[in-house]
């Protein structure tokens, strides 16, 4: 397609609202969609941070990801972390002139464990939360946490009494077919509002002139388009049509620096980038292989991790801009990273593994992937469709815009995966959440393993999160981890891939922070 089309489909997609009317507007571009606004809804980077603009949480974190205060002004930590005391911010108003309270918190704290919501992991399931006055309340803990404010900046407060008067005091499932009023308005905090949303088409965001802080922007008007077409995003942005673009295909980065209109902002992300299998049901939902589950055989799941070859996914599909990975963590995460390695790439080896494990003709299986979501998932998934070929695994590919994908993988859409890739950045930007939201036995009730998609579970490595969670010698803590992360790589509980590589596209005319969490906050951005 010449560049005059991909302009004209550009100019198309935008015209639903996003023009040159002022000179503060800001127009944003990502590939995927903001379908819900219930905050609750789903755990997921773009998502947080679309609706980082407009709710709140107790805690913030800063550009250099540092955690600071938030709605709470400041707290204590008390009876040696098992119990924590919270000053809450006054004066503080909810978009629709509502006192925002500590009733509010306690609603909050309810709502984010209720079932439906997927950040059940955010507050742990025994803490109890008393308040003392309206802005003053106290944490009380089963067992000492901490770490227990580390993803607090993302779990957003929302307002007890609209809520309850628009039916919402539910959180709303992403498998949820009908939509619930939270899930299409919004009422936080936060430095702007939503004026209006059109979900999967557009939504619009004005300041909040009540907001508490000060603000660092000088927009008076946020339009987030979602553009799924990669082409079509950096058309967009060369031509001036939107300002900001998450994220520039790997191919066009040289193109936008090379251009007049933009540049890129890249740098290393948190976010690990995997395969996983169900270990769960005793037959897979997908594959022609009937009466038991081939990823119960650790020697299938070690194929696997020798059949995928990284440094080709490095080079071919992601053009340089990753760094493969052995562990389910980011080195600069955890200080022994360096002592793994992936298992080496031997497609004979691996096919040897499958017959011993009965399969010497291999056999077939389903795999989701989300299309819209990650730096060239869509590739990356069709690559390791190749590579498993080549050992006799036939992989029938089902790629899907992520609102379709995470309505399907997700516990509120039953885990009905067989095989899937996922990214996860931790939000404790800690080992602990990575050992119990991914690698943590499932089970009813309990929001350990919440994002387990495939059900992987040895209940020695639960034991050592447990420890983990509680355990303050950084030194003994570590080992800890490595014990732990020593089992799940000998089970080889999934197949790591990489870290991806940040690639924002930005106007020559807009200043932003970018941060290693892939969050783009535009409360930062400033525009000439």
């Amino acid at each position: 397609m010449s560049l005059r089309k991909l302009l004209l489909v550009a100019s198309t997609t935008l015209a639903l609202g996003i023009t040159m009317a002022s000179a503060k507007t800001l127009r944003y571009a990502n590939q995927g969609d903001l379908k819900s606004l219930d905050p609750y809804t789903l755990n997921e980077t773009t998502t947080n941070a679309h609706l980082g603009h407009v709710y709140e949480g107790l805690t913030s974190r800063g550009k250099n990801l540092a955690i600071g205060p938030g709605l709470a002004e400041r707290w204590e930590i008390l009876d040696g972390a098992k119990k924590w005391r919270f000053h809450l911010r006054k004066g503080v108003k909810f978009h629709n002139g509502e006192d925002f309270t500590a009733d509010d918190v306690i609603f909050s704290a309810d709502r984010v464990r209720a079932q439906g919501s997927n950040f059940q992991t955010r507050v742990p399931k025994g803490a109890k939360f008393n308040k003392i006055d309206s802005h003053t309340l106290e944490v009380e803990l089963e067992s000492p946490n901490p770490i227990l404010i580390a993803q607090w900046d993302t779990w957003y407060i929302v307002s007890k009494k609209w809520a309850e008067a628009n039916g919402s005091a539910a959180p709303t499932p992403a498998a949820a077919t009908t939509p619930s009023h939270i899930a299409l308005n919004a009422n936080g905090t936060g430095p702007f509002r939503i004026e209006s949303h059109q979900a999967g088409v557009r939504t619009v965001f004005k300041p909040h002139a009540g907001w508490w802080g000060k603000p660092e922007h000088n927009l008076t008007e946020i339009i987030f388009t979602p553009i799924p077409n990669d082409a079509t995003r950096v058309a967009a942005l060369l031509a001036g049509d939107v300002d900001v673009i998450e994220p520039v295909p790997v191919q066009d980065i040289a193109r936008v620096n090379g251009s007049d209109k933009a540049r890129v902002l890249a740098g290393p992300e948190l976010r690990t980038i995997f395969l996983g299998f169900d270990q769960t049901r005793d037959e897979l939902l997908e594959s022609n292989v009937k009466g038991k589950n081939p990823f119960k055989d650790v020697r299938v799941r070690q194929a696997f991790n020798m059949a995928i070859d990284k440094e080709t996914i490095k080079s071919r599909v992601m053009r340089g801009l990753s760094t493969p990975s052995a562990l389910m963590i980011a080195p600069e995460l955890f200080a022994f990273s360096a002592a793994y390695q992936s298992p080496k790439f031997d497609p004979d080896g691996a096919k040897k593994l499958l017959a011993d494990a009965g399969y010497p003709n291999g056999f077939e299986v389903g795999m989701d992937c989300p299309n819209d979501r990650y730096v060239n998932d869509g590739q990356i998934c069709q690559a390791a469709v190749g590579m498993l070929a080549r050992i006799g695994v036939k992989v029938n590919l089902n790629a899907q815009p992520k609102a379709q994908y995470f309505a399907k993988v997700l516990k509120s859409g039953g885990y009905k995966t067989s095989f899937y890739l996922l990214g996860w950045t931790p939000g404790t930007f800690d080992s602990h959440n990575v050992l119990h939201d991914i690698h943590g036995c499932r089970a009813d009730g309990s929001p350990r393993g919440e994002s387990n998609l495939g059900g992987y579970c040895n209940k020695e490595v639960d034991a050592l999160t447990d420890k983990i969670l509680v355990e303050g010698d950084s030194a003994k803590r570590n080992q800890m981890i490595k014990q732990a992360f020593d089992i799940t790589t000998k089970e080889f509980a999934y197949v790591p891939l990489h870290q991806q590589a940040l690639a924002w596209g930005i106007s020559r005319d807009v200043t932003l922070t970018q941060r290693a969490d892939n969050s783009v906050l535009l409360y930062w951005a400033t525009k000439k």
